[in-house]
């Protein structure tokens, strides 16, 4: 019978050893992530949306962008990734008009990392349209473009939908990370955050394989 046991139980345990990771790690509701309720809609019903709610005036999303800009450079093409700045004090609302500004002028992809590293490393006082201006145009942005962008009523309409979407997401501090509406995901740490984040994206797949299209 104990010999018996012993063969089956090495079996069992080969057998795992087959299997991918991502059959082994299954992320559970309340501990890697929590439901969104009601859900809600996404940009693209065909692809998988991924939100990141950060701040350029967050620590934490500082240490966070080196990493994301790697991982996401891996999401399969089925995932769509997504930036939504939060507004949650006066500091971190001038830096999600500096976002949307920078977006609309163009210069947002060469200066990203740029902005993460004058508040948080250089340490400057970004703290007004002024010294935000100065900073842009000491980057090679033209200033009446920069001033006409920070100015616009599209800029402010992108502003006021950012806040209405970490509202509807139930945000309640960055960095936050949101899979296709449904799920905000958890984590101890930046790096399990990513690796819990891939884990409820093969979660969301399988979901959405299994319903009609009309339904996903």
């Amino acid at each position: 019978m104990k010999k018996h046991l012993g063969i089956f139980l090495s079996a069992l345990i080969a057998g795992f050893g087959l299997l991918p990771p991502s059959a082994l790690a299954q992320p559970v509701a309340g501990r890697d992530f929590t439901v969104i309720e009601p859900a809600q809609s996404t940009e693209d019903p065909d692809r998988i949306e991924i939100i990141e709610f950060f701040s350029y005036a967050c620590p934490h999303c500082n240490d966070l962008n080196p990493l994301i800009q790697s991982w996401v450079k891996e999401l399969p093409r089925d995932v769509l990734f997504m930036r939504v700045p939060v507004s949650f004090n006066p500091f971190y609302e001038l830096m999600a008009k500096l976002f949307y500004t920078l977006d609309m002028t163009g210069d947002l992809p060469r200066l990203d990392s740029a902005l993460f590293s004058a508040i948080h490393e250089k340490r400057l006082q970004l703290v007004s349209e002024k010294s935000i201006g100065e900073w842009a145009v000491s980057q090679g942005v033209d200033a009446r473009r920069f001033s006409e962008a920070w100015n616009s009523f599209s800029v402010n309409s992108k502003m006021k939908r950012a806040d209405q979407m970490a509202r509807n997401h139930r945000i309640q501090g960055v960095p936050a990370i949101v899979v296709d509406g449904r799920y905000l995901v958890g984590g101890k740490d930046l790096n399990e955050l990513l690796k819990l984040t891939g884990q409820v994206i093969e979660k969301r797949r399988k979901e959405r394989s299994a319903k009609p299209a009309a339904q996903k």
